[in-house]
């Protein structure tokens, strides 16, 4: 039976959340605090986590940014505010999908399979395979825990923020983010650092993970837009 864990401090909402998934099948855990969910998210095994925004002692999008940075399980953010800002700033941080209050308790189940079908269809099939040990899409493999990057089985070295930059990238692959939200993420909101920043530092990864005729390349400029990573 597939885990979902709510972090919800409306108690009618989180009720009425639990009781629709479990009727579908799902066995569902509720807490009302930030920080306890957290906390769940990663000590257990969830398959998925349904995080509010607004949450007493830790915000969702704090929680949504650490609980990316140590696990892989989709993510749905939940909030009354309607700004594409707010939006696009959950999905920025690794959100894998954005609902808006009120919503329809049966669109947030289908939403909720969605999910979890994509993504035990993008660990099984031969694209971007994560695993403890880390990220591997096509040649290049990346383990965040060793900070190794290696492409056809020899290791490149990259620069710290260079290794961040990748690794977020290839953890939201398909995505695509602009550079302030790449410079929010990696370098930090207060960060001197400018768009020119995130410029060099694209170039530099390629120079060093792509290989010459090498089709699709890792990195794709989606102009107008920012960066996404490509399967």
């Amino acid at each position: 039976m597939q885990r979902i864990l709510i972090v919800e401090d409306d108690n009618s909402i989180s009720e009425l959340q639990r009781d629709y998934l479990e009727l579908n099948g799902y066995d569902v855990t509720v807490t009302d605090s930030g920080s306890e969910g957290l906390r769940l998210a990663l000590e257990e095994d969830f398959d998925l986590v349904i995080l509010d925004i607004m949450l007493p002692e830790m915000d969702g999008f704090s929680i949504c940014r650490q609980l990316r940075l140590e696990k892989e399980i989709p993510i749905i953010l939940l909030s009354a505010k309607k700004d594409d800002v707010d939006k696009v700033r959950g999905l920025g941080l690794g959100a894998d999908d954005y609902i808006v209050k009120p919503f329809s308790p049966n669109e947030l189940v289908a939403r909720v399979g969605a999910h979890l079908r994509r993504f035990e269809r993008l660990s099984g099939m031969g694209g971007t395979v994560r695993r403890d040990e880390g990220i591997t899409v096509r040649s290049l493999s990346i383990y965040p825990k060793e900070r190794r990057v290696l492409r056809s089985g020899k290791e490149i070295k990259l620069a710290n923020k260079e290794f961040e930059l990748l690794y977020f990238l290839a953890s939201n692959p398909n995505i695509v983010f602009s550079k302030d939200t790449l410079l929010d993420r990696i370098w930090g909101i207060d960060s001197p650092a400018d768009g020119a920043t995130i410029t060099v530092h694209i170039k530099r990864l390629r120079d060093k993970i792509q290989l010459p005729g090498d089709k699709p390349e890792y990195i794709e400029t989606v102009w107008g837009a920012g960066y996404r990573f490509n399967m």
